[in-house]
């Protein structure tokens, strides 16, 4: 169903009970450079973000606020389009679970499970979590507390709609063992099976009575949809699934990637295959659980104690350091998979390591010796001594090494080898000393000076789906389209001979870090 030349990746749904932190928009900063990086590579992308705005929790905070549960949705959701604006995602869509073609394929949905038998009426008793609005049984709770939280449960019972998960388990066992790239990374599919499919499936509760503030089911209006089934589903009402026009759903259906917290995996990789396999659909090709930004060792999105000694804040980092910075320092320091850490020194010291030093600076010096020596117009390239060659070379390795780490989404390793080609232009000056032939050899100096403006260029393309500002800024210099395809600019010779280059900017300038740091801990 899926055309090849298509790429649908989503990031979990966040919920809007609290404003966003860095670590909550951690996952969106990663899928934006992942769903770039396709589109430079010649795909056609969409990418899907938004928000879960059902359930207790969210009327709950309303009523704290003192304000209705609209107002307070659409207060939050307007702070999170900004802060998602300031750190340049660019998303295709920011799906709500209010919007009205979400809240129709939901219940057409839950009526198409309940009509194929899958969903059936009982009644419901046992442990819940509001915050985490999770259902618990005796055994998973952890010193009579929630397992993922740590929060006290409550005891429920009500009538509701079960989901028979219970049905899938052989099924998902064997999904995990014919598909093993379907979950990653693969520590994450051992958790799956030996914690929850190996003690055995229960069916799910997919409705309740006591929650007005959900989407009705539509045979059964004093239940409402629960979370599973309505906020899962998002994945395939952004895209027109059961409405008046699916072409989106029959371009982009299968999902590529769903980017997910780790967690919420068991809701990806449990729940929501078995919902699709149920409606007869194809799943998605892979979920990735990603690990958290951590400061202290606490998650950072809840760590009140940690932030209060780092400074956290995106909307202060990302408009006085760039958005660029904040992008460049999750994105170098958070393995793909695994926990990261935020430290506000390791955040301005990479800012001046790599993005003043290695590409801006390299930048800069370059762009300055073309407007001296050339009036800023690119020189020729003439006879390639062995240092040229290697420098091709190597740039070449950097970039299908960085091909290959994006296949993986290992965006870290990528972008490492991505600032390599930088390094290696700083270092080429170095070894060619252009001031040098400015006096000695005019020729071998076009071809020094040509060398190092591809090397600019091919880089910036690359790293342009994780630092777009100056990247973007580098390539409309250079009189290339900010979104640059791979094929059209990537490859090195390819910059025309006698073109003027535009001016750019000083992109990353250099920090006063123990200045900073004084002005940051003073806030």
């Amino acid at each position: 169903m899926n055309e090849k030349n298509t790429f649908y990746i989503t990031t979990p749904i966040f919920y809007p009970s609290n404003y966003l932190t860095l670590g909550n928009c951690y996952p969106a900063v990663m899928c934006d450079a992942i769903a770039r990086f396709k589109k430079m590579q010649g795909k056609e992308v969409f990418f899907l973000t938004g928000s879960d705005e059902h359930g207790a929790k969210v009327e709950k905070v309303a009523a704290e606020r003192g304000m209705g549960i609209k107002e307070h949705i659409d207060d939050i959701i307007a702070d999170a389009k900004k802060l998602l604006a300031m750190l340049n995602v660019e998303y295709d869509r920011f799906i709500r679970t209010t919007d009205a073609d979400h809240v129709a394929t939901a219940q057409k949905v839950f009526t198409k499970l309940y009509e194929k038998g899958y969903i059936y009426k009982s009644k419901y008793s046992g442990h819940y979590c509001t915050p985490c609005e999770s259902f618990w049984t005796e055994s998973q709770l952890v010193d009579g507390k929630c397992p993922d939280c740590g929060r006290d449960v409550v005891w429920q019972e009500e009538e509701a709609y079960f989901f028979k998960l219970s049905a899938f388990g052989n099924k998902l066992l064997n999904l995990y063992k014919e598909n093993p790239e379907f979950l990653q990374p693969t520590s994450r599919v051992n958790e799956m099976v030996n914690n929850f499919i190996k003690p055995g499936l229960q069916d799910l509760c997919v409705s309740r009575t006591s929650v007005k503030w959900g989407i009705p089911v539509e045979f059964d209006p004093n239940h409402t949809i629960y979370v599973w089934i309505d906020a899962l589903s998002n994945y395939i009402s952004a895209l027109g699934y059961l409405g008046e026009d699916d072409s989106l759903f029959q371009k982009f259906w299968p999902a590529d990637l769903h980017l997910v917290g780790k967690e919420i995996v068991r809701f990806h990789a449990i729940i929501w295959p078995s919902i699709l396999m149920a409606l007869d659909l194809p799943l998605p090709k892979q979920v990735f659980g990603h690990g958290w930004l951590l400061l202290g060792g606490q998650k950072l999105s809840k760590s009140k104690e940690a932030a209060a000694r780092e400074i956290t804040e995106p909307r202060v980092l990302a408009p006085k350091y760039s958005s660029d910075a904040v992008r460049y320092y999750l994105y170098r320091e958070t393995i793909f998979g695994t926990d990261g850490t935020f430290s506000t020194e390791g955040f301005l010291r990479r800012v001046n390591s790599d993005l003043c030093n290695d590409f801006g600076n390299l930048v800069n010096r370059s762009l300055a010796m073309t407007k001296k020596y050339f009036g800023s117009v690119v020189p020729n390239q003439h006879e390639l001594l062995e240092v040229d060659h290697n420098l091709i070379q190597n740039i070449e390795s950097c970039k299908q090494k960085a091909f290959s780490y994006m296949e993986k989404y290992d965006v870290s390793k990528a972008l490492q080898e991505i600032f390599a080609i930088f390094s290696l232009g700083n270092k080429y000056i170095e070894e060619t000393m252009p001031w040098v032939l400015a006096k000695e050899d005019k020729t071998r100096l076009e071809t020094v000076i040509y060398n190092l403006l591809e090397t600019i260029k091919t880089g910036a393309v690359l790293a342009e789906s994780f630092i777009p500002d100056g990247a973007g800024k580098v390539l409309k210099a250079f009189g290339f389209d900010r979104h640059a395809k791979a094929e059209d600019v990537a490859t090195f010779g390819q910059l025309k001979a006698g073109i003027t280059l535009g001016e750019v900017p000083v992109l990353y300038p250099r920090l006063d870090i123990e200045k900073e740091l004084e002005y940051l801990y003073s806030l």
